[in-house]
């Protein structure tokens, strides 16, 4: 029994060495429902944007201030990146990360956006690659998210892509323009 086990946990590991790195991230689509400055730190915000999950909204920091105002983050539409561990960023936990892309300099920064009828919650994809998303722990432990950042870029007309391939969700590519 237990050598039976083994051996599945095994072909468990192998299937997930195989696995696509972006499709062990859990990206989804996202709507910011409340945001406000955050209270100590000039850059950050503080969101709560609904991702589809029965729980309600996640409280989410992102460094977006020298960016966007509030009126430009409320009702928007984002990407989240969801499987990462909660962390506390200047005393306030975030639950999540919103997707940005910067330009070569760093000077500018934009948020990546679904197409405006995504819908919220919905995890987005690269044609041709599939995977169940990691656990927050697995993600931390063999640095996945660090793996799948490097790959990260946008492509002609600000189209998000991982590796050369389109982002998407089912309503079309996510960009950031």
């Amino acid at each position: 029994k237990k050598e039976k086990k083994a051996k599945e946990a095994a072909a468990s590991k192998a299937g997930q060495s195989n696995q696509p790195e972006f499709t062990k991230m859990d990206i989804r689509v996202g709507q910011i429902t409340k945001v406000w400055n955050h209270e100590e730190a000039d850059k950050l915000f503080c969101e709560e944007i609904d991702v589809g999950e029965e729980g309600g909204p996640r409280e989410i920091a992102s460094g977006l201030r020298e960016h966007y105002s509030l009126d430009d983050m409320q009702d928007r539409k984002v990407l989240v990146v969801c499987n990462l561990k909660p962390a506390k960023i200047v005393g306030f936990t975030s639950n999540g990360m919103v997707l940005a892309a910067k330009s070569e300099d760093g000077k500018s920064v934009e948020l990546v956006t679904p197409p405006a009828d995504a819908a919220v919650g919905e995890r987005v994809f690269i044609d041709g690659l599939s995977g169940e998303p990691f656990s927050s722990t697995q993600v931390k432990k063999k640095k996945t998210w660090e793996a799948v950042a490097k790959g990260l870029k946008t492509g002609e007309g600000g189209v998000a892509t991982w590796d050369g391939k389109e982002i998407k969700t089912s309503s079309g590519v996510c960009s950031a323009a």
